[in-house]
């Protein structure tokens, strides 16, 4: 019993739990309840779109999803987490809830060029009215290791999005390759982008995820933790904010490939050396890759001076990076195997085509049906040949015409009438001079796979 009362009065002991004691009382539940009244108005939950393609096989899917916004600026500066932005994920179509006054409000936003330094993102609400927004306001403070944070949040869908204040600790510092603060516990994903308050009751920082190599650049190297960003990191881009991420901007290099690595297996198959490689697996015609010669099966492995080893399917995203840092315009080296045999092209990268989440669309509400250009990634995705020339059908309206003509979503028109529709330029064309005659009957041709045939659409002009 002496030896067990030495030990709780040792020094050590009755240190950390002074330590512990401290920490937990940190926060009073008056105090919690202070900083969230004074945090959730500019707490807004954001809805989006995203356009996600699938580097391997080119094909692209559209979801929808929701996160955490931070209003930082009367005017309607609003933070988010970068993970709406990521390599081969495209996001549009922003709107904006908040709860102006007692009333929940939603509001329409265009996204801002994603710093290149840091994984977070911002909006910018479109305020034609000229609201005052509530907005939070950073203090630049320097935690310790074992400070008590709160975080205020939301929660999912089944408790109604509804904010949420929570607390946790800073659990470790490191100081390379930038000052980076570690919560000691994972957190909700409504909670990613949070702002993060200290025991003074100051917001310093969000709740922040930096992105593995995989995932988007060399500089995230602190991946799959929990960060404190701290608000001298982003403070720059609140002072001074970036532009609107126009369609320019996102018009990147593009060599015009779809690859895949080359495996252990692969290469072992191939009787090649296993040191990883890219291979050509599908190239886009007319682009810089089929320009300089490159073919079906070839295996890239050097570009522009950079050894390319990728052995895994993470590893083509690193090769897409390399396309886009060299500049559109440029000329690079490219360094290939074809049939065990090295050779050397040079390729003048193009621009980036326009994605299918940038594709025009057009609805033509007399028949009842929306179609789309079609893009490369649409052509790739969809199995498309070259050679086939029309617009997509993207949407067809219950019990429209053209869903009673047997017309569906995935066919491409041809032509109506005796005119062509090669682009929707000239689908556009042909449908203003019809409006004007008003025929009793249309002639649709289109194509579907390895099917062709006509539709005979009568409108509904009275609509």
């Amino acid at each position: 019993m002496k030896d067990g009362a030495q030990a709780m009065n040792s020094p050590f002991i009755v240190s950390a739990l002074l330590f512990i004691q401290n920490i937990s009382l940190m926060f009073a539940p008056s105090q919690l309840e202070t900083i969230y009244n004074q945090i959730i108005p500019s707490i807004a939950l954001v809805q989006y779109s995203s356009e996600v393609t699938n580097q391997i096989t080119g094909e692209t899917s559209r979801k929808d999803g929701n996160a955490l916004g931070l209003v930082v600026s009367a005017d309607g500066l609003v933070m988010v987490p970068g993970f709406i932005e990521v390599e081969n994920v495209s996001s549009f179509n922003f709107r904006v809830r908040l709860n102006i006054k007692g009333e929940e409000k939603e509001f329409n936003a265009v996204k801002l060029r994603k710093p290149d330094d840091l994984n977070i993102m911002f909006l910018k609400i479109n305020n034609d009215a000229n609201v005052k927004f509530p907005f939070a306001q950073f203090v630049e403070d320097f935690p310790k290791v074992g400070s008590e944070i709160a975080m205020v949040g939301i929660l999912g869908e089944t408790v109604d999005y509804v904010r949420c204040i929570t607390t946790a600790h800073i659990g470790a510092i490191l100081e390379k390759p930038r000052l980076t603060y570690c919560l000691d516990e994972n957190v909700r994903l409504g909670f990613v982008g949070a702002p993060v308050i200290n025991e003074r009751g100051n917001i310093i920082g969000v709740v922040g995820f930096d992105l593995s190599k995989a995932e988007g650049g060399e500089v995230y190297t602190r991946s799959g933790h929990p960060l404190l960003y701290q608000y001298a990191l982003f403070k720059k881009y609140i002072q001074n904010p970036p532009a609107v991420q126009s369609q320019d901007d996102e018009q990147e290099a593009w060599l015009g490939v779809i690859t895949q690595p080359l495996t252990d297996d692969f290469a072992e198959y191939w009787g090649l050396p296993k040191e990883g490689g890219l291979i050509v697996a599908t190239i886009v015609n007319p682009s810089p890759a089929s320009e300089c010669g490159l073919k079906i099966g070839d295996i890239i492995k050097n570009f522009n001076g950079v050894p390319i080893r990728a052995k895994y399917d993470s590893d083509v995203t690193s090769f897409t990076k390399l396309v886009r840092e060299a500049g559109a315009g440029n000329s690079v080296k490219i360094e290939i195997l074809r049939n065990k045999e090295p050779m050397a092209l040079t390729a003048v990268l193009g621009t980036r085509p326009r994605r299918s989440s940038e594709a025009e669309e057009f609805e033509w509400e007399a028949v009842g049906l929306t179609v789309r250009e079609i893009t490369p990634d649409i052509r790739i995705a969809l199995s498309i040949e070259d050679t086939v020339q029309g617009v997509l059908v993207y949407r067809v309206k219950s019990g429209s015409p053209a869903q009673v003509a047997r017309l569906s979503r995935g066919f491409i028109i041809q032509a109506i009438g005796d005119w062509p529709t090669r682009s929707i330029d000239e689908f556009k064309t042909i449908v203003k001079m019809l409006q004007e005659k008003k025929p009793k009957e249309i002639t649709f041709f289109a194509k579907i796979g390895n099917i062709s045939g006509f539709f005979r659409v009568q409108p509904r002009w009275e609509e």
